[in-house]
């Protein structure tokens, strides 16, 4: 496995090292538990991190309330944490706060250690909370740009539709193929690659922007067309011989592969599918059974076509900067 160092695990070291350092220096106890709560307030987008950071601050101000109550109303001893806790736990999920019970027992074995509740210890406490979370929510208000990779990744699967379109139009030409369709598993990896990605993109918005709304719609379509592309495989690769219809679907596909884009362009090719269902109309009935089922086949793939169009006949496309 390659060795690498990511943003989140920079932001980690430097948040913990100067949550330490600032709750040193301003000489709260604890003080190395405020690196701790940085650490896992910092998320891999700002929403996740605001998600996370409203968890603790709830779960310790909860723990905060139970170590008053039952160390003092019982006493400091071991078997009084496990009391707390069973009743604790069970509180701060019920609150939707299950994310932050690590660092609130954190806080929980800070007052067991103290041996005693002073209003003090208790703004230490707080101290120590406010600093690890402040920190953490600094330090992921800068969040690496994903555009870059989003529109890489769907370069390539565009490339691998415009691929598998032109294999498809091959082989309704030819009756033949020596395609090994390693963009099948390649584009079905890419697809969720990319709506990882653009989700990500989505969670680092504290503002709505539709522009980054539209890339996660745009590879969910996608990901809709290629079930079809799936279906239409078997379809075509059961067609044993060329028909004269069969060459003119070949040359509709072949112009749709080359047309493969961020933007929508589905009712210009709709209007050509329907045109073309309408020559085949016209054309004379298949004379043996075995161009019957030929034709019935290109009728079927036709009509999962016209389906892979009107996916996108709606989405309005992503305009280049």
């Amino acid at each position: 496995m390659k060795f690498r160092i990511g943003y989140r695990t920079i932001k980690s070291a430097v948040g913990a090292t100067v949550s330490i350092m600032l709750a040193q220096y301003l000489g709260f106890q604890n003080f190395v538990s405020a690196g701790i709560i940085t650490i896992l307030c910092i998320q891999i987008t700002k929403k996740k991190s605001l998600r996370a950071s409203w968890d603790r601050i709830l779960a310790c101000l909860t723990a905060i309330i139970f170590s008053i109550i039952f160390f003092e109303a019982i006493s400091y001893h071991p078997l009084v944490i496990g009391l707390l806790l069973l009743f604790f736990i069970p509180t701060v999920v019920m609150l939707k706060a299950s994310e932050g019970i690590v660092s609130s027992t954190v806080i929980i074995l800070h007052f067991f250690s103290q041996g005693e509740v002073s209003f003090a210890f208790v703004l230490n406490e707080l101290a120590i909370i406010i600093i690890g979370i402040g920190v953490a929510l600094l330090a992921n208000l800068y969040m690496p740009s994903l555009d870059s990779q989003v529109e890489e990744i769907q370069k390539k699967i565009e490339n691998n539709f415009k691929r598998i379109f032109l294999e498809i139009a091959k082989y309704l030409r030819v009756g033949d193929s020596n395609w090994d369709g390693k963009e099948i598993s390649e584009t079905i990896h890419l697809i969720d690659d990319a709506k990882t990605l653009s989700f990500r993109v989505l969670e680092n918005q504290f503002i709505h922007n539709e522009e980054d709304d539209l890339y996660y719609m745009y590879f969910t379509i996608r990901e809709k067309q290629f079930e079809i592309i799936e279906r239409v495989l078997p379809i075509v690769t059961s067609i044993s011989h060329t028909v004269e219809q069969g060459k003119m679907i070949a040359d509709f596909i072949e112009e749709l592969a080359e047309h493969i884009h961020a933007g929508n362009t589905a009712d210009i090719y709709l209007d050509k599918l329907n045109e073309m269902h309408k020559v085949f109309e016209n054309m004379e009935l298949p004379k043996t059974r075995k161009e019957f089922e030929v034709r019935a086949a290109l009728l079927h793939f036709v009509k999962e076509m016209e389906q892979y169009l009107l996916i996108k006949r709606n989405f309005r496309g992503i305009k280049k900067q």
